[in-house]
């Protein structure tokens, strides 16, 4: 009888608090024994923090455009113009939510930028308000980080750069790849027939966003200090190269049926 698949999900414990020009990938290694075949899912926060991505709200030049969406939302002004900076255009503006469209194609709110766990005093003074900013290329940063563990350690694995994001019609929010190497994106299963025989039409499968799901779970979003997973078991998503990245995964604009 052939055996089930089965899925293994750890949270690393005993990561370090990420800053400016740490290397995650080092740190990673040193938490983790590492096999080939392993799904490495890193939170969007500490890839942003050892990249530089931290920013003050007291050092943001506010613009026209960003004081009239404060107005609209009630929001911080510095934080507005953060939003415009990230996004390539506002989808929608009230005092319950800003979902923009980021410049890297993802489709979420306020583009991403988040206060939580947030230490302003990386930067500034403790009382400075600070916000933390997506990488610049998020696939980029998956292909480096894939690149030094294996430079480290040896060893081939998946890596993807996750963040929380809400979905349309539903509540509450669920981790999403917004980078990746390594991994299969899609998972498609057109052409191939079902445990009747029937030939499926339309089952693609976002294999590369079930995956960061059930690793931010195992995760935590709040004061668990486990910004790291490893998903052991999931080799058969795992490619020799780097792939597209989780851009790949993006439904083409031309596709919105809501516009």
């Amino acid at each position: 009888m052939k055996q089930a698949p089965s899925l293994q999900v750890t949270a690393l414990a005993g990561l370090p608090l990420f800053y400016a020009g740490m290397d995650v990938a080092a740190e990673i290694c040193a938490a983790a024994e590492l096999r080939d075949g392993d799904v490495v899912v890193v939170a969007q926060k500490i890839v942003s923090k050892a990249e530089g991505r931290l920013v003050r709200l007291g050092d943001v030049a506010v613009g026209a455009a960003a004081r009239e969406l404060a107005d609209t939302t009630g929001r911080n002004p510095a934080l507005c113009q953060l939003i415009l900076d990230e996004s390539s255009v506002i989808m929608r503006a009230n005092a319950h939510a800003i979902i923009t469209r980021h410049r890297s194609g993802h489709v979420l709110a306020n583009a991403g930028i988040d206060a939580s766990n947030v230490q302003a005093a990386d930067i500034a003074e403790e009382s400075d308000e600070a916000v933390l900013l997506w990488p610049l290329d998020a696939d980029a940063s998956a292909r480096k980080i894939r690149a030094n563990i294996a430079a480290i350690s040896g060893v081939n694995v998946g890596v993807i750069i996750a963040d929380s994001m809400g979905r349309a019609w539903r509540i509450g929010t669920l981790g999403t790849a917004i980078g990746a190497a390594g991994v299969q994106i899609l998972d498609d299963q057109r052409g191939k027939k079902d445990m009747f025989g029937r030939v499926l039409q339309a089952t693609v499968i976002g294999a590369v966003d079930s995956l960061a799901a059930m690793a931010v779970l195992a995760m935590g979003e709040g004061a668990q200090a486990t910004p790291v997973a490893v998903i052991r078991g999931a080799s058969d998503w795992i490619i020799s190269e780097d792939g597209d990245g989780a851009v790949a995964g993006l439904r083409a604009q031309h596709e919105d049926m809501f516009r």
